[in-house]
């Protein structure tokens, strides 16, 4: 992957005012520090191509879309533990991937903390613990309810009939993939007019394949944290790093609630 162009720090008077007499950042005024660089700010610009090789990009994006949806859909129309369940999930993750790779150049992203310029690693991960923290309340809820709880053990099915390491990996190597795709090579074909709002809803139009409502309500929840991701860091590092830590985090501990 191409590296970004890195921008310089903004210049900060951190906690000191125009005295110079040191404040003590207020506790809001921290979680906004933490917050802002991975989800609020945005980048300066977009990796620009030309005309040609922006068309080429689109043509790529919407033809891997099609097929990844379809893949998508025939991988949930399998019984759980059903050994075809397998090859299609591991084909959906390759459909993804290759469809990034030829779409065009992608970049990983750098976030600003505090004065330097970095690699996100950490708070993508943080955020992927607390979205998932905040599924798992909301599991608690859908367990009360037959008809979503149905649909969430229909997902969980597939781990629970077949090898759940197995389940794992395919789980691990299809959030790597769908974030190369959707916050990679699509996010960049819309271009700068809503970008975070249009990779979303495609994303969670794509799940509509896979039949279960659950899923699509969790697409486009995730797709929205990680399309602000994106927009902030110009890069698909961060959505990668919360999407793996969010649906690994789900498939261990979901069946403990679901049983």
């Amino acid at each position: 992957m191409p590296d970004d162009e890195t921008r310089p720090a903004p210049e900060s008077h951190g906690a000191h005012g125009a005295t110079g007499v040191r404040r003590r950042p207020r506790l809001s005024e921290r979680a906004v520090g933490v917050v802002r660089p991975v989800l609020i700010d945005k980048v300066e610009r977009d990796h620009r191509q030309s005309d040609g090789q922006f068309l080429r990009r689109r043509i790529v994006v919407a033809a891997t879309l099609v097929l990844g949806a379809t893949l998508l859909g025939l991988s949930f129309s399998t019984e759980p533990g059903d050994a075809s369940f397998y090859p299609l999930t591991f084909g959906l993750a390759a459909t993804w991937v290759v469809g990034s790779l030829l779409s065009g150049p992608l970049h990983l992203g750098h976030i600003v903390f505090g004065s330097r310029i970095r690699r996100p690693v950490v708070t993508p991960i943080v955020l992927g613990l607390l979205l998932a923290a905040t599924f798992v309340v909301g599991g608690l809820v859908i367990r009360e309810i037959p008809v979503l709880a149905g649909f969430t053990n229909d997902v969980l099915g597939y781990a629970k009939a077949g090898s759940l390491w197995l389940v794992a990996l395919v789980t691990f190597v299809n959030g790597v993939a769908e974030e190369l795709f959707f916050r990679g090579a699509l996010f960049a074909a819309i271009g700068v007019r809503h970008p975070v709002l249009i990779s979303t809803v495609l994303y969670a139009v794509a799940t509509v394949a896979g039949g279960n409502p659950v899923l699509v309500f969790a697409a486009a929840i995730l797709g929205l944290v990680t399309g602000l991701q994106r927009r902030a860091g110009g890069g698909v590092l961060a959505p990668i790093l919360t999407h793996v830590t969010w649906s690994m985090t789900m498939l261990f501990v979901l069946p403990l609630i679901f049983r």
